[in-house]
């Protein structure tokens, strides 16, 4: 296999150009549609560390050594989280929000898309069905990567993952192991975690009362940004609500049908 095999007659001096078409073989992200600073950033530096200052030489390592890939991957994915992060959202969320979407219906259809390792996903769940003990609740985490979807399938945190949550709501809703915390049963029910690239992946209208989207879209350029958010709107039910994070923002809500609610809460007309 060719690693540097058909960039286009511009890019074939650009070693970082070069080195994303041949890390696509290995791992099937588009990372031009990523903020080029930032991300080329990362991945010299990562690879600096290595002694390697032209990209494209990364590539044959990357493709012999699996767990050198894995630790490339965790570099540039920056699979950062914590659980009940972001508390003010969550207060949100529990006092206003999830009462009014499961008013009348009795249930709550929510994505948590960059789930991450699921840490999101699962303060979602507990934080729902605390807040609407009744409601039929259907949570589904997608992931770019397929490892973090298996360990997000696993419910398992660390005392650092849990540092800022309540702690009353850690032992009612997950047992305490040594150093980690392990999701019990009634947390994990009507949750799934799927793959899936944001970029790609295809939604239908009105999917969803609740999509949380947080510390994803920092790392896209504009128009892939403004794109997403267009798509996230669609896949959003009338009257349900899109979550931020709390570094982003929805360039232009009102053509895409999204009101400000609260800081960094979108709800759809």
């Amino acid at each position: 296999m060719s690693f540097a095999a058909r960039p286009s007659q511009s890019d074939a001096g650009d070693d970082y150009l070069v080195f994303i078409a041949g890390l696509k073989q290995l791992w099937p992200v588009d990372l031009t549609q990523y903020r080029r600073g930032q991300m080329e950033r990362r991945i010299r530096s990562f690879a600096g560390r290595r002694g390697i200052t032209n990209l494209p030489d990364y590539l044959p390592m990357l493709k012999a050594d699996q767990d050198e890939l894995h630790r490339f991957l965790d570099h540039v994915t920056i699979n950062v989280s914590q659980l009940w992060r972001h508390p003010e959202q969550w207060k949100a969320l529990s006092e206003e929000i999830v009462p009014e979407l499961v008013a009348g219906t009795n249930r709550l259809r929510a994505w948590s898309a960059g789930c991450s390792y699921g840490a999101e996903a699962y303060t979602l769940s507990a934080v729902v069905r605390q807040a609407a003990p009744k409601a039929k609740v259907q949570i589904t985490g997608t992931d770019v990567d397929r490892r973090i979807i298996d360990r997000a399938k696993q419910g398992r945190f660390t005392d650092a993952d849990a540092r800022e949550a309540p702690r009353d709501q850690m032992e009612k809703w997950f047992e305490h192991e040594g150093d980690m915390w392990i999701a019990k049963p009634e947390l994990r029910f009507g949750m799934n975690f799927e793959l899936g690239d944001l970029l790609h992946m295809s939604v239908p209208a009105g999917s969803y009362d609740l999509i949380m989207c947080r510390n994803v879209v920092i790392y896209f350029n504009e128009d892939v940004r403004d794109s997403l958010h267009g798509r996230l709107a669609a896949a959003l039910r009338p009257g349900g609500y899109l979550v931020i994070g709390a570094t982003e923002r929805v360039a232009a809500p009102g053509p895409i049908g999204l009101q400000p609610t609260h800081p960094f809460i979108y709800r759809k007309a």
